[in-house]
């Protein structure tokens, strides 16, 4: 049963009872079952507001996720094809901290200097430019 239908089966009660339509009670009583009528009725369109938004907020996502390597719910990127994806990976010799580099880091400049995102030492003679391990 609909919140709307409970509040008609109670209004309907209340008919039903032939309460006094004068006494004060019976006023407060068809006071409270108009505002939850009013309540039902709204938060039957808002119900109907937010099925629609989930419905466009889904298509949207399809739209914008779709097949661009974008998992919302791992909240990171996966690339079925690792190896070319120019990103290379080493250990650093100080700290054995794992180092990811983007290729691009070589083609900025020649005379680059590395240092470890970890602890600061400098990498440049462990790693060299050509090596792509």
């Amino acid at each position: 049963m609909s919140v709307t239908e409970k509040i008609a089966y109670i209004k309907g009660l209340m008919e039903g009872m032939e309460l006094d339509k004068d006494a004060k009670e019976t006023k407060l009583f068809a006071a409270i079952l108009d505002a939850l009528e009013d309540i039902a009725l709204d938060l039957a369109d808002n119900t109907d507001r937010i099925d629609a938004i989930d419905a466009d907020l889904a298509e949207l996502e399809d739209e914008v996720y779709e097949d661009d390597g974008w998992d919302p719910l791992a909240d990171d990127w996966y690339d079925d094809d690792d190896e070319d994806d120019g990103v290379y990976e080493f250990q650093c010799p100080n700290c054995n901290e794992t180092v990811f580099l983007d290729e691009s880091v070589f083609e900025d400049d020649d005379d680059f200097e590395l240092e470890c995102p970890a602890c600061g030492a400098k990498l440049d003679s462990f790693f060299e430019p050509d090596d792509e391990e």
